[in-house]
């Protein structure tokens, strides 16, 4: 008989606080969640666009950076971490420069040897699947 009258209080307890909340919350109206992802990562920039460098085929020093020592080969996007657009103006600067011969084409001008490195091209920012 006690538990009887104990669980009808706390039912009888429950219905008025649900019909108070009720009266407090609109339950016909939508709810808005907080739409943002906690997993997600900081959206990189490259290091261009952060400095806020515009490629130019008169900058020799810089474009020496994104061509390889050996071959004079321009480096890719998953080895220089550049944005789409920016690693096309540096391919249009670089072979701009080659035919205005201020730049070599098949290595680097020894002159940029020794100049600090952007990124490491053994390992890429965005390692290639092979």
């Amino acid at each position: 008989m006690l538990n009887i009258l104990k669980t009808s209080i706390v039912n009888a307890n429950i219905a008025r606080v649900s019909r108070n909340f009720a009266s407090l919350v609109n339950l016909d109206e939508p709810v808005f969640l907080d739409n943002k992802n906690p997993f997600e990562k900081e959206r990189q920039k490259c290091i261009l666009c952060e400095m806020d460098i515009t490629p130019d085929f008169k900058n020799v020093k810089l474009l020496s950076q994104f061509q390889s020592q050996y071959t004079g080969r321009i480096y890719g996007r998953h080895i220089t971490g550049l944005c789409k657009t920016k690693q096309n103006q540096v391919e249009n600067a670089i072979i701009r420069a080659q035919n205005a011969a201020m730049m070599p084409g098949y290595h680097k001008d020894l002159d940029f040897i020794d100049d600090p490195k952007l990124f490491d091209p053994e390992r890429p920012v965005r390692p290639h699947k092979y």
